[in-house]
């Protein structure tokens, strides 16, 4: 399959296009022209036990405040659904636990589905619009929710089960062998513009040389037992990017394929983290990161001492970087079970946190975070 043959399977009809830009979308969430989608308000039955759970807004954009909300606000927070909270309600969330505990309010900015290119241009907007002096950014999956991609669903083939065929949204163009990253605009950044995404020439034209498409092709091509058709183009893309190996199976492409996703993640990695701290020193703000992961990923990491987000940890610690790490944190709370791994995350995932935990993520952040803060929180500032 190339790229203009797969292009056309995953064209927007005017209609999903019109529900985007009206927010009437089975993911209630809504285009957004800088960010590429916002959530919206609604009730889901997505929650523990089948409970449906309740997604409300204040009128900045950030998720309900339901602690100390009438006292003033000086941690705002950043990232994917890992920070939005996904399947729980307002009250539930790791923000509202931890506000509830420091006794100070917690505003929550995280968007499902977003990267972390895609976390810091938020930061920028929000911080000008309601800004905090400490931002907490929650990095999700070891950093590797690809920052590289123009179109969330280009990844997204519509025989894809139950998947969100997102918006474009900005994003980064790499290449870490030649130190390249040059930052990009969302490539529909008017509700009019959305529609080029049904026009199979423009959609084409604009995403035919695009990293994240020669990615998801090969991958495809992969799938349909149809791997050599992604050798030259894959070895090409190899060799640009600092790669020097021959492609002669299906394992090297896969192999290849990894590498190049994994560079590229890192690199964007470092220049995001990079550019952010830029932003915190020149607006007098401090950043805490928070590296959560999904419920697969800390399974495997409980099972074996892999520390599969080192990449990301060596770049905080060389950089001398506030943070904790759930992938830790978890390795020392299932020390003191005698449960399985299955029974043990059971109790704190529901594909995302389930209430207990939000609860422990609370607390995991919990005595890093009184330590950045000053001055100290009201609870952990009042005379004995």
């Amino acid at each position: 399959m190339d790229a203009r043959a797969y292009l056309e399977t995953i064209l927007y009809t005017r209609a999903e296009v019109d529900q985007w830009i009206a927010g009437h979308t089975t993911s209630h969430e809504k285009y957004d022209s800088e960010i590429g989608w916002i959530p919206l308000p609604c009730h889901v039955q997505n929650g523990i036990s089948r409970c449906t759970c309740e997604y409300s807004y204040e009128p900045s954009g950030a998720r309900r405040m339901t602690a100390f909300a009438g006292r003033q606000c000086r941690i705002n927070t950043y990232g994917d659904s890992f920070t939005h909270c996904d399947q729980v309600s307002d009250g539930e969330t790791w923000q509202e636990r931890l506000a509830c505990h420091l006794c100070e309010p917690m505003r929550n900015f995280g968007v499902s589905g977003n990267s972390l290119y895609q976390a810091y241009r938020r930061i920028k907007r929000e911080e000008v619009r309601t800004p905090a002096s400490y931002i907490i950014l929650n990095i999700h999956g070891g950093g590797f929710w690809s920052s590289q991609s123009p179109w969330a669903s280009l990844a997204v083939p519509r025989s894809t089960s139950g998947a969100v065929r997102r918006p474009t949204s900005p994003y980064c163009k790499v290449n870490p062998a030649k130190l390249e990253f040059v930052e990009c605009d969302n490539l529909c950044p008017t509700p009019e513009s959305l529609y080029n995404l049904c026009d199979l020439d423009w959609t084409y034209q604009r995403l035919k040389d695009e990293f994240q498409l020669k990615i998801t092709l090969a991958r495809e091509n992969i799938r349909r037992q149809e791997p050599e058709a992604s050798y030259e183009e894959i070895g090409d893309l190899a060799q640009t990017n600092g790669i020097d190996q021959k492609i002669t199976s299906v394992q090297d492409l896969s192999n290849i394929l990894d590498q190049l996703s994994k560079r590229a993640a890192a690199f964007t990695n470092f220049r995001v983290i990079e550019k952010l701290e830029e932003f915190a020193a020149a607006n007098e703000k401090k950043i805490f990161y928070v590296l959560s992961h999904t419920v697969d990923d800390i399974a495997r990491g409980l099972k074996s001492d892999l520390k599969f987000d080192r990449e990301l940890v060596a770049l905080l610690e060389d950089k001398r970087l506030s943070y904790v790490d759930d992938l830790d944190a978890h390795r020392a709370d299932f020390s003191r079970f005698n449960l399985s791994v299955t029974d043990y995350l059971e109790m704190y995932y529901n594909a995302h946190y389930t209430p207990a935990g939000n609860f422990f993520q609370a607390f995991v952040i919990k005595d890093k975070i009184v330590e950045f803060l000053t001055p100290k929180p009201l609870a952990y500032s009042m005379p004995a």
